[in-house]
């Protein structure tokens, strides 16, 4: 099953020590979301990179296409909210985890 990046870029770079309650309660739910994500094996890990340019968020997604992995940026709460986030998502060319390695083909 193919594998994806997904990240998540805030609306700015400051933007985890700068949130405001509402933008604090959306990533709140956004949080939720990606771990039942993960508790479902359909995200493989997801995080915070605390990147001196710029925070952003990363999940490793596994779908069974780029519309499977769109379809839960889609959902994403953070996607739903005004506040301006944006997505890149991207293929992987091969997926390696604890369990071994994921047939991305």
């Amino acid at each position: 099953m193919p594998a994806f990046l997904f990240r998540l870029v805030p609306p700015r770079p400051d933007f985890p020590l700068t949130m405001d309650d509402e933008e604090r309660s959306v990533m709140v739910d956004h949080v939720a979301y990606w771990t039942r994500l993960t508790e479902q094996g359909r995200v493989a890990a997801f995080g915070p990179v605390v990147d001196p340019a710029g925070a952003y968020g990363i999940g490793i997604i596994v779908a069974d296409d780029l519309s499977g992995a769109e379809r839960l940026r889609d959902d994403d709460p953070a996607i739903h909210s005004s506040h301006g986030f944006r997505t890149e998502i991207l293929p992987m060319a091969a997926l390696v985890t604890p369990a071994g390695p994921i047939d991305v083909d």
